[in-house]
């Protein structure tokens, strides 16, 4: 009996072993309740979204500010629900949508947390929270869309929206996560590593429900998430508000900016919508909609939209001929008609002359010396070599190339090369006639909005520009705006040259823009009419004032709108009024403006 006992107590302990590997075999591997449970009961990881930074005017005034949503997030693997009928009811969703939620946060990850129901409006938060509990694997994360005091401004600010897989897969930083909201337009997502902030991430204990039960280690691993940088904006809030009144039921672009900083002090895109519009919820469903809309007020017609610069480039081919020596200001042509249209006017006339009643005969023959120099005897050859030294003037005045502004999709316009004729004509196949359009700023020359007003920044500044842009400074501080906001870029003409050109642009008011005339306030512009081969022609101006000290540059584009001092002149004239005189004093125009009956 003795020699059995140490047997005994042997199988007794290996059975003991036994039934205990068996308990903890069934509950590692054939039910992970107890995992669940133990993982629930410890430490659940919680993201701190950061707020994103605000975005204000020029002078203090709050653009963008956020307002607090909520996400239901749902962790797949801990997921758990009973009684489906009374979920939907609960949380105001349809199975479809339900099933259709659940699938995409699997594909996402089996244990990672992913939204279930996105943008809970606060008061629905309230409703639900009670009965998160049971629900595992369910938890609320706050997040923040972006709201606006005034409905304006939308193409400059932009929009912010969920990240989408291909943004996910060019993230090399690892900051975002599916969920996650990014800067899709705009200032939003030009200056997205300043406006996002930093993540922060909080442990809390929860019980098997659940539940919260307080920090883990009274936050002792917590990291705090730190808001986005606030930007001030070059934008005066007035003024833009003033530009899309103005603008109202047309299409067409405002742009002004200040010659000696290049800060964009109004953009307007016509037709525009409510920035408000695409926040909250219904994003997706207003986006499809603004998306679809024939009228395509999506489109950011000032750095996207090109036209032929018409006339208003007639000021750009004087520079380089007095620059090149080819004209002087006393350089005379006759306005001979049977070489391109004009309206009734003195002739000849001379340089001055020309700007001042806008001469298409002047710049066809100015034009034609500037090109054809005789370098060569072929004449093919010498309109070659013409065109492209003309180029190379050209491109120093910011067109044929993107300016750089702080918004993505800009265009560049163009400005053709010889290699664009060889193309189109054939090496050697073409001439001063086939390219005379071009003196005269038509033919297949092209600028966006953006560029006109930046030449009219330079007209303003006699010879130089900042490239345009519409953040002022980052956390109060103009330094952390990219360096090529701050470097000036000359043109290559001489300053002295420029004097004459502001006086005939002043004298130009009264030939081709007399609405645009302002008592005590000297403005200098030029009209153009940008041909439109698919309805009525564009009504363009460009302006700067006072003549002397220009504190504002401006460029108006008003489509199918006609000739370019009634539309686009009278509008820029307000607009040049409203910021300076901080008040309009022409109602009268301003009706003419609003009704729009521009061709008649």
């Amino acid at each position: 009996m003795n020699d059995q006992r140490p047997v005994a107590i042997i199988i007794f302990i290996f059975l003991i072993g036994l039934v205990l590997l068996t308990k903890l075999f069934m509950i590692q591997v054939m039910d992970d309740s107890f995992m669940k449970k133990a993982e629930r009961n410890a430490i659940q990881r919680v993201v701190d979204h950061p707020y994103r930074g605000l975005v204000y005017d020029r002078n203090g005034k709050l653009l963008v500010y956020n307002n607090p949503i909520f996400d239901l997030m749902i962790v797949p693997k801990e997921f758990e629900v009973g009684d489906t009928t009374r979920f939907l009811e609960l949380f105001k969703i349809t199975k479809e949508e339900l099933i259709e939620s659940y699938q995409a946060a699997r594909k996402y990850s089996w244990v990672k947390p992913s939204p279930l129901i996105k943008q809970i409006s606060t008061t629905d938060f309230a409703r639900m929270q009670d009965y998160l509990i049971d629900y595992p694997g369910l938890f609320i994360m706050t997040r923040s869309v972006r709201s606006y005091p005034l409905p304006i401004a939308a193409h400059a600010l932009g929009y912010i929206g969920e990240i989408n897989a291909r943004q996910l897969e060019r993230d090399s930083t690892n900051y975002y996560v599916q969920g996650d909201y990014v800067g899709l337009s705009g200032m939003e997502r030009f200056y997205e590593d300043d406006l996002r902030g930093e993540k922060g991430v909080k442990y809390k204990m929860v019980n098997v429900r659940g539940v919260d039960k307080g920090p883990f280690k009274d936050g002792e691993y917590d990291t705090a998430s730190v808001a986005g940088k606030n930007i001030t904006s070059t934008i005066d809030m007035d003024l833009q508000k003033y530009g899309e009144f103005l603008m109202g039921g047309k299409k067409g672009s405002v742009v002004a900016i200040e010659p000696k900083t290049g800060e964009i002090l109004a953009m307007i895109s016509a037709p525009y919508y409510n920035p408000n519009d695409l926040t909250g919820a219904d994003f997706s469903k207003t986006y499809r909609s603004l998306n679809s809309d024939e009228s395509k007020p999506l489109f950011n017609r000032p750095i996207m939209a090109t036209y032929p610069p018409g006339s208003i480039f007639k000021v750009v081919q004087s520079l380089i001929g007095l620059q090149e020596g080819i004209l002087t200001p006393n350089t005379t042509f006759a306005c001979n008609k049977s070489l391109v249209a004009c309206h009734n006017h003195p002739s000849p006339v001379n340089l001055f002359g020309a700007i001042r009643n806008s001469c298409n005969p002047y710049y066809h023959q100015a034009f034609r010396q500037i090109i054809n120099q005789e370098v060569s005897s072929n004449t093919y050859k010498d309109t070659e070599i013409g065109l492209n030294a003309w180029r190379e003037k050209v491109l120093k005045f910011g067109l044929g190339s993107r300016l750089g502004v702080d918004m993505p999709n800009e265009k560049g316009g163009s400005v053709p090369s010889s290699k664009y004729y060889d193309r189109f004509y054939g090496e050697g196949r073409w001439k001063y006639s086939t390219i005379y359009s071009l003196s005269i700023g038509q033919g297949e020359m092209l600028v966006t909005p953006l560029q006109m007003a930046n030449l009219a920044a330079i007209f303003a500044n006699k010879g130089f520009y900042y490239p345009p842009h519409l953040v002022k400074a980052i956390d109060n501080d103009p330094t952390q705006i990219p360096e090529k906001y701050r470097t000036k870029n000359e043109v290559g003409v001489d300053a002295h040259h420029f004097d004459m050109i502001q006086d005939a642009m002043a004298e130009a008011l009264y030939g081709t823009a007399t609405r645009a005339i302002m008592k005590d306030l000297v403005i200098a512009g030029k009209t153009g009419t940008a041909q439109n081969p698919h309805g009525e022609d564009h009504s363009v101006f460009v302006a700067f004032a006072p003549k002397d000290d220009p504190k504002i540059a401006i460029a108006v584009y008003v489509e199918n709108a006609g000739w370019g001092g009634r539309a686009a002149a009278s509008t820029a004239s307000l607009m040049i009024e409203k910021y300076i005189r901080k008040e309009i004093t022409r109602p009268e125009l301003e009706q003419y403006v609003l009704a729009g009956n521009f061709i008649y």
